[in-house]
């Protein structure tokens, strides 16, 4: 404890001004706290003062008392320790000497040689002063007042670094402001300066006059650290956020961006946290020109004009099960948010719903439109889904037992310039779960369905098989199944090895599927997540109609710090008739191909996820993804690996093949420094995609950084290349300095 005292020497002032100024320098070291004596008694009034001492002398001729030895006086939530308090009834004037201590009713504890003040001990002036600040920040001072609570410290320095180590021994603070003058006011909570400048690392880095921030938990008002950047794009930027608080629970953030290439932009960011939810509203607003997607010549194809972006978002919780969201994301055209580096997503989603959730029931109605933002895609075929309406019931089956669920849908989606459709069904699903003597775990599934459908404009769409036939169509779904796993465990290799067969059959008549429009099952795709599905299309749209039986092997083994987990099974088709599901599904043929899954894990530091699908009769290997960390928290390699060669159409959506690897690393030195990196690489070429002009290597963006973090402060420098061009947004290098200090108060 007395090591952290003695570390508020760390608080000096700058190197200049003690070069320049041979005055008295404050003495930083927090003096030891007497704790001999009882603590003082809490007096009856506020013009009474507890007091406790070992020692007490009282001369009645000039009024003056003398105490010693671990002395206290409380007075109004006020409490003064010092080794010697000399009080002078007649004038109130109390002189106190050794380790003195003065604790305000907010917490804050002024430390000093030497303290003169008032006998209501609100009042008073120190010697070589040093403020602990109850929200965490330390103030030193050559000398300093306090006058009906307000704090004034003359040549000092604030910081709200820790001033020890872990072992506790004293330690420079990161960062630290000197100025000629601070005042601090506890009822404003707030730190101003005069003539201030911000040392980092021991150097004067930069001035800031007029500076004031922030010491409470709450924040105020004021600049924030400032962010300097520079990319190809855009040239040079500085983004100096200006921060308001409007209520404890509201806040504006003001940015404007300004640019060496380019007109300034305007950043703007509104948060409102109350008592039944919360909200925030982001806009982006600038002025320039604009390229087209597929213009080369910077005088073609482009437009001048405003160039925006809103992203607001919120939900409000009106009752325990009620509840309402939405979001806004739309941008006034398809590059803005690269070419500002804002966003490098290619599709905005706007939605609103109201949902309720019971113990046994879910009601959803929503609403949500699409913006995208791709090249070559055509806005008017993107869908408008209003209304979204889904509800459930559990209920529990009083005959058979088991659990019943009742689920009634519809959804209308209209395009501008598309294929419109609306759909409704109705649908009842039963699951009974059993456990036999043996410790087979059995589960039967019923399940029944009603669709009615409704499409027109069907020619245009884009992809014919995804059209269905126009106008009112309707289907009936019907399917059953029963699935068993037999676990097997036991002790091994000095851990619990589990070993589970399961098998699963599910029995389902021929469906009308083609002849309805598909929306929302598009993406097929055979993998271990949905090898046991009672349905492997994702949506309603689709339902697998061919009896099947479908087996597989589960395997577990646990031991101390380390465990592996896999899967890998096969479906096999029990009757005839053709399958809707198309080639490079991996299930459209009798034998479906063979897919698992196997995570490896040792302690904290090594994960391993590989995921695969292997041709069922040339066992190909048509899917394999690895997902790798290895490492501490602190320094650690991750790398992804994706390898899609399915062998599917080239026309169908959601199946194109491609090859991509990804890695990622972080390596920590000198405790608070790292470097970090990562980078993207197409590795597609003719192997998996016939049609692709790619040559099997394209980078798609690097990342490379190094960063200082500490308890106080984040500095880091960042390179990216982005290998990418999109209209204006080019590709090329760009460069980030973040700078943020903590425990500043915002």
């Amino acid at each position: 404890m007395r090591a952290a005292l003695l570390a508020g020497a760390a608080l000096g002032l700058a190197p200049h001004a003690r070069a320049q100024d041979r005055s008295p320098q404050p003495n930083l070291n927090e003096p030891a706290t007497p704790v001999s004596a009882p603590d003082a008694p809490v007096p009856a009034g506020d013009d009474q003062i507890g007091f406790a001492a070992d020692q007490l002398q009282y001369d009645s001729n000039a009024e003056i008392v003398t105490a010693s030895g671990s002395v206290q006086l409380l007075r109004d939530g006020n409490r003064l320790r010092a080794d010697r308090v000399v009080w002078n009834r007649t004038t109130g004037k109390v002189e106190a000497q050794g380790n003195v201590s003065v604790t305000d009713p907010d917490g804050n504890i002024a430390y000093g040689d030497r303290f003169d003040v008032t006998d209501s001990l609100k009042d008073g002036a120190v010697d070589n002063m040093l403020l602990v600040l109850q929200s965490g920040g330390r103030l030193a001072a050559v000398k300093g007042t306090r006058v009906n609570g307000v704090y004034t410290l003359n040549r000092a320095a604030y910081t709200g670094c820790s001033v020890e180590d872990s072992d506790g021994c004293p330690k420079e603070p990161t960062w630290q402001i000197n100025a000629v003058k601070v005042v601090y006011d506890p009822v404003r909570q707030r730190v101003t300066y005069t003539n201030a400048n911000v040392e980092l690392f021991g150097l004067p880095l930069i001035p800031l006059p007029g500076l004031s921030h922030p010491a409470g938990e709450g924040g105020g008002s004021g600049l924030l650290v400032p962010n300097i950047r520079y990319d190809r794009n855009n040239g040079f930027e500085v983004a100096l956020p200006y921060y308001m608080k409007l209520a404890p629970n509201r806040d504006l953030t003001i940015t404007p961006h300004v640019y060496s290439k380019v007109l300034p932009m305007m950043e703007g960011n509104f948060r409102h946290l109350y008592d039944r939810g919360a909200y925030q509203i982001t806009g982006y607003a600038t002025y320039g020109r604009r390229l087209g997607i597929s213009g080369l010549d910077p005088d073609a194809n482009s437009q001048q004009g405003i160039r925006a972006h809103l992203d607001a978002s919120g939900t409000m919780q009106l009752t325990p099960e009620w509840s309402v969201d939405g979001s806004i994301r739309v941008t006034t055209d398809r590059t803005f948010l690269r070419r500002y580096d804002i966003s490098r997503d290619d599709r905005l989603r706007n939605t609103v719903g109201v949902q309720r959730i019971g113990e046994n029931s879910y009601f959803s109605l929503r609403g949500w439109a699409v913006q995208t933002l791709r090249q070559g895609d055509s806005q008017g075929q993107q869908p408008i889904a209003l209304p979204v309406l889904d509800y459930r019931l559990r209920l529990t089956d009083p005959w058979l037992g088991g659990v019943v669920q009742l689920q009634a849908n519809t959804l209308a989606i209209t395009r501008t310039d598309g294929q419109d459709t609306q759909r409704a069904f109705a649908a009842a699903e039963w699951n009974l779960r059993k456990l036999t003597g043996l410790g087979q775990e059995v589960t039967f599934t019923g399940y029944l369905r009603g669709d009615v459908y409704h499409s027109n404009d069907a020619l245009q769409n884009p992809i014919p098989a995804y059209a269905g036939e126009p106008g009112w169509q309707a289907r009936g779904i019907a399917a059953a199944a029963v699935d068993m796993r037999w676990p097997f465990m036991g002790e091994a290799f000095g851990g619990v090895q589990r070993i589970a067969p399961r098998v699963q059959i599910v029995a389902a008549p021929r469906l009308a599927n083609l002849r309805l429009p598909n929306e929302d099952a598009r993406a097929v795709d055979l993998e271990d997540s949905n090898l046991f599905a009672l349905n492997r299309f994702a949506g309603y749209d689709r339902f697998e109609d061919s009896s099947r039986a479908t087996y597989g092997l589960e395997y577990g083994l646990d031991l101390p710090h380390f465990s592996v987990q896999a899967v890998v099974g096969q479906s096999y088709r029990l009757n005839s008739r053709e399958s809707i599901l198309p080639d490079g599904t991996g299930l459209s043929g009798k034998f479906s191909d063979i897919v698992g899954r196997t995570t490896i894990r040792y302690r904290n530091f090594v994960s391993l996820t590989h995921r695969y699908r292997l041709d069922k009769g040339s066992l190909a290997v048509r899917r394999n993804e690895i997902d790798a960390t290895v490492g501490s928290r602190s320094t650690y390699v991750m790398v992804g690996y994706l390898r899609l060669n399915r062998n599917a159409l080239a026309n169908l959506e959601d199946l194109q093949d491609r090859e991509e690897l990804r890695v990622g690393a972080r390596a920590q030195f000198a405790r608070f420094w790292s470097v970090f990196g990562s980078t993207v690489i197409d590795l597609t070429d003719k192997k998996e995609d016939p049609v692709s002009m790619a040559d099997g290597y394209q980078p798609v963006r690097h990342r490379l950084g190094v960063a200082y973090e500490d308890d106080c402060l984040t500095l880091g420098f960042t390179w990216v290349r982005n290998y990418q061009a999109n209209g204006d947004a080019r590709r090329g290098n760009s460069f980030q300095l973040r700078l943020a200090f903590r425990n500043i108060g915002i």
